[in-house]
């Protein structure tokens, strides 16, 4: 089958492969906004922990974990993107819908009590004593999940990025 047919088949003109073209993916309103939204949260996480600890501590700029959700604000912003860009009744508004709901709950239900596990596990090893095999064990990461208030402030910030985004995409 040509490529005119495949064409024809999704109704686009012969003019639709420069959506082939390299640069097609910095036009891209849903992944752009998704991407700045992970950005614009981790970012505030690093913020937040000089002002509350007034450290610098770089690795907050790529771990999980803390206010905001990362990962809330990313997959709300794509579901709000997917969903201007779409439609707020098509298919792919409402895949993109149920994926963020998915991660959202996983954010705050099991990375969040695998976490608690984790500190739990750390203190029963910091208490065995020190000829015990698993004395020297390196400790678990905490910081894995998110509260619920650390999730909805992701997801705001999410829909919040993806409607800017709209805004300048649509001037």
């Amino acid at each position: 089958m040509g490529r005119e047919m495949v064409d024809s088949e999704l109704g686009s003109s012969s003019s639709s492969s420069s959506s082939f073209s390299h640069f097609a993916i910095f036009h891209n309103y849903p992944l752009i906004s998704a991407v700045l939204a992970f950005a614009i949260a981790q970012t505030g996480k690093f913020i937040i922990t000089w002002y509350k600890e007034n450290r610098w501590d770089p690795k907050r700029l790529v771990g999980s974990g803390g206010m905001p959700s990362s990962h809330s604000a990313t997959v709300t912003a794509l579901a709000m993107a997917v969903g201007f860009n779409e439609g707020f009744g098509s298919s792919y508004f409402a895949t993109a819908v149920i994926l963020a709901a998915v991660v959202m709950y996983d954010a705050f239900g099991v990375r969040l009590h695998a976490g608690r596990q984790a500190e739990v596990l750390n203190q029963i090893v910091l208490e065995l004593p020190t000829e015990h095999p698993l004395a020297d064990t390196r400790p678990l990461r905490e910081l894995l999940g998110h509260t619920p208030p650390e999730v909805c402030v992701g997801g705001i910030l999410g829909v919040v990025v993806a409607t800017v985004a709209h805004i300048i995409n649509t001037a």
